[in-house]
């Protein structure tokens, strides 16, 4: 909770950053009355919301096209239970090589602990980069990552890794829960 005010505290300094005087080329006259303090009501909360939501959004399109580029470079490796290279790769060790690799994020090995990761996420509130949690029949669970528009990234017992929707018959039976391991605009930052 602290740490997403502190957030969000930086990114409306950051945003309050640009809202110098119109006409002032970002510089502000001596004498003008213009102080750092003034910049957040200089911006409005209007233009201010606007600003974060901008934010927000290329944040996900930074998620999104990150998993993309990994789904490119996994795609087909085939699913070996306990492998974690491009010879041979089980669901949550997917996970923990994408989350570590392109978003230098370190993640538990296993679903089980991967599973308390986060915060939990309404399956209608899922957004890119959110582990997505299933209970098929058997003893495994399984665990890929939301990409977008309804579709996960995963390594499929049967098709290696690939992407598949979440609405799939089996998938959409199965499905259990959603976590988000960090506030999405933190992980977007780890991809700069």
């Amino acid at each position: 909770m602290i740490r997403m005010l502190l957030l969000t505290w930086a990114a409306a300094g950051l945003l309050a950053g640009c809202a110098a005087p119109q006409g002032s080329g970002g510089q502000v006259a001596k004498g003008s009355g213009f102080q750092a303090r003034d910049r957040v009501h200089a911006v409005g909360p209007n233009r201010l919301a606007q600003r974060l939501m901008t934010l927000r959004r290329s944040s996900l399109t930074a998620m999104r096209q990150a998993l993309l580029d990994e789904h490119e470079r996994w795609q087909g490796t085939p699913y070996v239970l306990g492998g974690e290279g491009l010879r041979g790769i089980d669901c949550s060790a997917l996970v923990q090589r994408i989350y570590s690799e392109a978003f230098a994020l370190e993640l538990p090995r296993t679903t089980g602990e991967q599973l308390h990761e986060g915060s939990f996420v309404e399956r209608d509130a899922l957004k890119a980069g959110d582990l997505v949690f299933f209970r098929p029949p058997g003893v495994y669970r399984h665990v890929g990552i939301y990409v977008d528009d309804g579709y996960f990234l995963h390594a499929s017992a049967s098709q290696g890794v690939k992407l598949s929707r979440l609405d799939n018959v089996f998938w959409d039976r199965y499905y259990w829960q959603a976590r988000r391991p960090l506030p999405l605009m933190e992980i977007a930052q780890r991809l700069e």
